[in-house]
């Protein structure tokens, strides 16, 4: 998920893992004339160009002004390119990721509603049937 020969905290994994994560309405990955036409718009110079080198890794060292641009478009603090510390974006951009999967929306709408005892068990159906197809365990806190 990260770019090729990258690190996952590395600017150019966050910012891949943002460009996989944040999408338009259709489903499709921001394209870099996109991001940029839009930081453009936000009075910050920055070309098609430049985002794709950052993105590659093939340019890493973003002003400012870059790095919030970057940070505003896709939603997420500017923090997130320079904390160590990203988990708590890391698991929105996840969850983002896993509600595009229409079968996991629809479990759950489903769920919604359940009481605190129902959910449980359906938690640890899920857990059950993660760890019979070989998956780690899913990483919140408050799972049985």
């Amino acid at each position: 998920m990260v770019a090729q020969g990258e690190q996952p905290g590395s600017l150019a994994g966050r910012l891949d893992r943002l460009f996989k994560a944040v999408r338009p309405a259709g489903q499709r990955e921001y394209t870099y004339e996109e991001v940029a036409a839009a930081i453009r718009e936000a009075g910050i110079s920055i070309s098609h160009t430049y985002v794709w080198q950052l993105r590659k890794g093939l340019r890493d060292n973003p002003t400012k002004r870059h790095l919030e641009g970057l940070a505003h478009f896709f939603g997420v603090p500017t923090s997130y390119f320079l904390d160590d510390d990203t988990s708590g974006i890391e698991d929105q951009l996840e969850l983002l990721v896993a509600l595009r999967d229409s079968d996991v929306r629809s479990l759950a709408l489903r769920a919604n509603g359940l009481s605190p005892a129902s959910i449980k068990a359906v938690l640890g159906m899920v857990q059950h049937a993660r760890s019979i197809e070989g998956l780690p365990p899913a990483g919140d806190d408050d799972e049985p």
